[in-house]
């Protein structure tokens, strides 16, 4: 029963988010009738729903469904993981990779739940500042590690489609909490991952 309230309040979204792409459209000068764009509005609004489910997601309790105890100690690191996420500011999309590295003080996590908890935090309107230190807090607080480090890269369209056009440019953000706050632990991670980051 629970499942089918849930559905219904995502449908009366969908058709308000409907409504109003296909208002937008015209505002636009477009005409929304006109065959190409029929199926627009409705097309929009389950693609930005699908592009901001995180905020119905818990990275904590993701994190908490693959947890286990382990006496290691050594740095993880799971490089490259892929984001895409929308900018507040302009709603364009911006992409890239993360880094994200933990040393273990007793509890460890699936591996794919780190790229996970990235998703949580990306598929939200987002900027790439507050995204890389949300992603740290989650795996701090909820492993418990002795350190947490991550190191977004990322193109932004914002920046490439509008406004100052520079195609080729890439914000780097980081984000080091604990033994990584030591200049040895996070000048290793950062070699390991291969970044410019000095």
């Amino acid at each position: 029963m629970a499942y089918k309230k849930v559905e219904q309040y995502g449908d009366k979204i969908t058709s308000s988010l409907t409504e109003n792409y296909r208002e937008s459209l015209a505002l636009l000068g477009e005409d929304p009738d006109r065959e190409g764009l029929l199926k627009t509005p409705e097309r929009v609004a389950k693609a930005m729903q699908y592009l901001t489910q995180g905020y119905h997601m818990d990275a904590k309790a993701i994190l908490n469904s693959a947890k286990f105890h382990e006496e290691v100690s050594e740095m993880v690191i799971v490089k490259d993981i892929e984001i895409y996420s929308l900018c507040e500011h302009h709603m364009l999309p911006f992409y890239g990779k993360a880094h994200i590295a933990y040393i273990p003080n007793g509890w460890i996590t699936g591996l794919s739940k780190i790229a996970r908890v990235v998703d949580v935090f990306s598929r939200r309107l987002q900027v790439q500042e507050r995204l890389t230190t949300q992603v740290l807090e989650a795996i701090k607080d909820t492993l418990n590690p002795l350190g947490v480090a991550v190191v977004i890269e990322a193109s932004h369209l914002c920046m490439m489609m509008r406004g100052v056009q520079k195609q080729n440019s890439v914000t780097t953000t980081s984000a080091f909490w604990g033994e990584f706050e030591r200049n040895e632990s996070r000048s290793e991670f950062i070699r390991l991952i291969g970044s410019k980051l000095h």
